[in-house]
This record gives C-alpha cells, structure tokens and sequence, in this order.
C-alpha cells in the first residue's frame, strides 16, 4: 500500500511535516509512506496550465497517480487551509494537456493535523475535506487527527507524545482498512 504524504506548510520546522515523518513510523505493516514537498509548485495559473504543466506539477500529478492514497498533513492559517495546500489540490484537481481525468479523482484521502492552538487543525481540515470532495477525490469521514497545542507534543522535530502516537497510529490502520475496503468494491 503506497501512500503519498503531503504538508501543507513550506516551513522547515513544519509541525506538519513531523507529524508525516511520524506517520511513516507508525504505518501498519504493508503500508509505505513517501513524503512529497510542494516546494517547487507554482502557483496555478490556467494560461500555463495551457502551455503544458510545468516539471514540478508533472512529477507532483505523477506522484499521486502511484499512490493508493493520499495523506494530508493540514495547517491551520487564519481559520482555513494554507495558500500552498490549496494550490496543491488546484493543480491536482486539472487533467492539464496530457490526461484525460485530473489525479484527485477517485483517489482516497486522509487528514491529520498539527497547530499550536487549542482546537488544533478542525477549521483547516474541514475546508480541505470540501475542497477534495470537489475535486473528485473520495473523503469519507474517518475520525479526525488534530493535534493542538503542537509545541507541547513535538520536541527537537520528533512526535514525543504518547497518546497523540497512539491516536495517530490507530488513524493510520484505520485508513489502511478503508484502502483496502475500496480496493476489494473495484
């Protein structure tokens, strides 16, 4: 089971970006995460769209095509989804030139969340459940991950919390359950 992670934040000491590379830790056995950074995506712009996706959006459309499903790592800013993760899903929600159907079609997805408010990522995650439904993509409700009060639980750019371990661990298997459930229905 190939799993593509994806964090909505650029920073280096990114919450989120822990919060995959603990995921990658605490996957069920038979499940590979592979961390994809949105470093170089530009931002969407249909005039380039046209012109053909650019390298970086290629290699990020190609990523998603090889994985079995997606998860997302989301930020809070300002009560909703950063500008990076939203551009993210734009570009993914297009087929562009040389596809027919736009990668986030169909494609199953999970969210977690790290903040250091007290409601964690709700707001985030919620929007960018919506955003994915309308792009296509499959987000059954499965529980959420949302990890407030982050700087508390992640220390020296490690998820040092044992119950947030926990919590994330049982979310990851039960993610794989939904994959492998969706996988048996096609």
């Amino acid at each position: 089971m190939n799993i593509l992670g994806i964090s909505g934040s650029l920073r280096q000491a990114s919450f989120n970006t822990v919060l995959l590379h603990a995921a990658q830790e605490l996957a069920p056995a038979g499940m590979h995460i592979v961390i994809h950074h949105l470093h170089d995506l530009p931002l969407f712009n249909q005039d380039v769209e046209e012109q053909g996706d650019p390298a970086a959006v290629i290699a990020f459309k190609e990523a998603i095509d090889n994985a079995d499903g997606l998860l997302f790592a989301c930020p809070e800013y300002n009560g909703g989804i950063t500008g990076v993760l939203k551009n993210a899903v734009d570009w993914a929600s297009r087929a562009g030139k040389s596809r027919k159907v736009a990668p986030l079609t169909g494609k199953t997805i999970c969210i977690v969340g790290a903040s250091p408010g007290i409601t964690g990522t709700v707001r985030a995650q919620d929007q960018l459940r919506q955003v994915l439904r309308r792009a296509g993509a499959r987000s059954e409700p499965q529980g959420d991950v949302l990890v407030f009060q982050a700087h508390t639980k992640i220390i020296d750019g490690r998820l040092t919390d044992e119950r947030t371990r926990e919590a994330l661990g049982r979310h990851l298997e039960g993610f794989a359950e939904r994959l492998s459930a969706t996988a048996n229905h096609l």
